[in-house]
């Protein structure tokens, strides 16, 4: 079937619904894409199971570890600090500790919002520790503004954050900042986390923009002081090793002992020899010192699990930008291509009436292979959102499915109200189980026998009796030679007066259209017998009742003809034409006589023999035409 985008304009059909059905879906996803997102929480959840599917791929950087403030330090800290929260001082002993092996990078994953009222010096002391190193970083944390944190001026921050494009002057925002550390000690990070709405972290900010000034997140400010360049955007959507996979730990409490108590007692050779071992662990990493004890309510849900700790989601994430493992969302540009195309081949299959089922194998096998192909881009942290366009592509597959279910069953109905009243209901439900159509079996040429029975005496049957008696008995006599016509397999083409004309080879092919119509014809001959027998049996007298059958064989076109609120099924041209001469030759020759063309389709039957009865010359036909009697062999 030859079809193009232009003729769905052209002809008035189902196939305008498609065009704007595909049109309406089309502008459905770019508005959900490009606006509204309400399906992008099931996106993130399909790339929740893609990274898991990868997370044995994803291996933590040996180069950033871990000091954990864990429930084990917490109790063997007790003795030393006393409760959480601990003494500043605490800290200062471990940050000097650690810097003596010369790591890259120290990142505290605690906030030092609040001076300690009553250890002053405590807070002094972890200043002064500060001051000696440039690589040691602090959090900071942007809260609400209905809070009742004081709102700071940004411009004063600008050091701080190491913001070197500056915004609005003047501009403040609300933060939570390490007020208990002098502020020339300051080197600060963002560590505001993003949850989305089914509660899970996925993504971890790059930067808040705030009056024009830009600031970092702690992740992107290590990695920007590593020379690491950063991905475009103001968030990225990070990479999970498996959850029992982790950078490597080091519980505080352990390690304070060592570092201070054990340590300290050395001599200076014993010292000397021990931090010569004990650097590897430390020298040139990147340190996160954070807690993941019970107490320290720091947990969270990610794609990972429940009860993942801050301090290894910052380690994750500062993991991710240094190694440039970051997963990038593709543009929704993509996405929405993806969807167009699949709904406009959805719709030009529809539309051109493909087999639904391989319609659906096809939209099966193609979701499968992307959804494999969205899999495979994330072992090259490329995110393809593609569930999205595939649930409109579905959507719409589903309502055309629908409307194709629907329109099916309307014109299965249409072909079982127009066949029924020309064929056996048999005939009728085996075209419309082959999917036939009114346009569909117009304009056919084919091979076929063509049947004319012709009441005798009609004039003075309705001269002698009442038109409510004629009526009535011309009903009762189509009853059953209709009847006749359906048991052989024939087509009632029409009832012309008191004539029936009825076919074989339309719209069901039939290879022995003639051999059907003639043992039609002779059961015909019997019934009427038999009803002249029975209405002789009802009345004193026998109206003059007789029949002329002809049979031809040939050629014809068959096909709906009339108005479009009129449409008959009905056979034209010239092999019809010839039939009703040749029904009308009957008289004072034969009750029935069929043609040599039929005869010769006959041949092969051994039941009926014929009798041949001359040639007739037949108006409009320069030739004369040879007629035979059918009639039944004995058994």
């Amino acid at each position: 079937m030859h079809f193009s985008f232009v003729d769905l304009f052209r002809k008035p059909s189902a196939r305008h619904w498609h065009v704007i059905a595909a049109v309406c879906f089309s502008g459905m996803l770019a508005v959900e894409l490009f606006g509204l997102q309400m399906l992008s929480i099931t996106e993130f959840q399909l790339a929740d199971h893609y990274l898991r599917r990868h997370a044995s791929q994803q291996k933590p950087d040996p180069d950033i570890v871990v000091v954990d403030i864990d429930d084990p330090s917490m109790v063997a800290m007790q003795e030393i600090a006393g409760l959480w929260s601990w003494p500043r001082e605490i800290h200062a002993d471990l940050l000097e500790g650690l810097l003596t092996f010369a790591p890259r990078a120290i990142v505290f994953d605690m906030t030092f919002s609040v001076p300690d009222a009553k250890r002053p010096l405590s807070d002094a002391r972890l200043s002064d520790a500060l001051k000696t190193s440039s690589i040691v970083y602090l959090p900071a944390v942007r809260v609400a503004e209905s809070s009742k944190t004081a709102a700071a001026a940004l411009p004063e921050l600008a050091k701080a954050f190491d913001m070197s494009q500056p915004g609005r002057a003047g501009t403040h925002a609300t933060l939570e900042l390490p007020h208990a550390i002098d502020r020339s000690a300051w080197r600060l990070g963002l560590i505001n986390s993003l949850k989305d709405t089914d509660g899970l972290l996925r993504r971890s900010p790059l930067q808040t923009e705030v009056g024009g000034w830009k600031l970092p997140s702690m992740p992107a400010r290590i990695a920007r002081d590593l020379g690491v360049a950063l991905p475009d955007g103001k968030e990225f959507l990070m990479r999970w090793a498996r959850a029992d996979d982790l950078h490597r730990h080091y519980s505080y409490g352990r390690l304070y002992r060592i570092l201070t108590e054990q340590r300290m007692a050395l001599g200076e050779t014993e010292r000397r020899q021990f931090d010569a071992e004990f650097a590897p662990l430390f020298h040139n990493k990147i340190i996160v010192i954070g807690a993941s004890a019970t107490s320290a309510f720091d947990h969270h849900l990610t794609p990972m699990g429940e009860n993942i700790p801050g301090v290894d989601i910052l380690a994750t994430a500062i993991d991710n930008l240094k190694n440039r493992q970051s997963v990038r969302i593709v543009p929704a540009a993509l996405p929405f291509g993806f969807g167009v195309v699949m709904i406009v081949g959805l719709a030009w299959a529809f539309a051109t009436r493909k087999n639904p089922v391989l319609i659906g194998s096809l939209f099966g096998l193609t979701s499968a292979a992307s959804l494999a192909l969205a899999d495979a881009a994330i072992a090259h942290n490329l995110l393809l959102p593609l569930a999205t366009p595939l649930a409109f592509a579905s959507g719409w597959f589903l309502a055309a499915a629908i409307g194709g279910y629907v329109r099916e069953r309307r014109q299965r109905e249409q072909a079982v109200s127009l066949f029924g009243r020309f064929l056996n209901p048999n005939v009728v439900r085996q075209i419309v189980d082959q999917g036939e159509t009114v346009e569909s079996l117009s304009g056919r040429t084919s091979q076929i026998s063509v049947l004319f029975s012709d009441i005798r005496g009609f004039t003075s049957l309705s001269e002698s009796r009442s038109p409510q008696e004629v009526v009535t008995l011309l009903n009762r006599y189509f009853d059953r030679q209709v009847d006749v016509v359906f048991r052989h397999g024939g087509t009632l083409d029409k009832f012309i007066g008191d004539c029936i004309m009825a076919f074989w080879g339309a719209p069901v092919d039939d290879p022995a259209h003639a051999e059907h119509a003639v043992a039609a014809a002779l059961e015909m001959q019997e019934v009427l017998l038999a009803f002249k027998k029975e209405l002789a049996n009802e009345a004193a007298s026998v109206p003059d009742f007789e029949v002329g059958i002809g049979v031809h064989s040939g050629p014809a076109v068959v096909g709906f003809i009339g108005a479009q609120k009129k449409l008959d099924y009905t056979a034209i041209g010239d092999t019809v034409n010839l039939a009703s001469r040749i029904e009308g030759l009957t008289k004072g020759v034969a009750r029935l006589l069929v043609s040599e063309e039929t005869m010769r389709a006959c041949s092969a039957s051994a039941a009926i023999e014929f009798v041949p009865h001359g040639a007739f010359a037949v108006k409009g036909r320069a030739a004369e035409v040879t007629l035979y009697e059918p009639i039944r062999k004995p058994s």
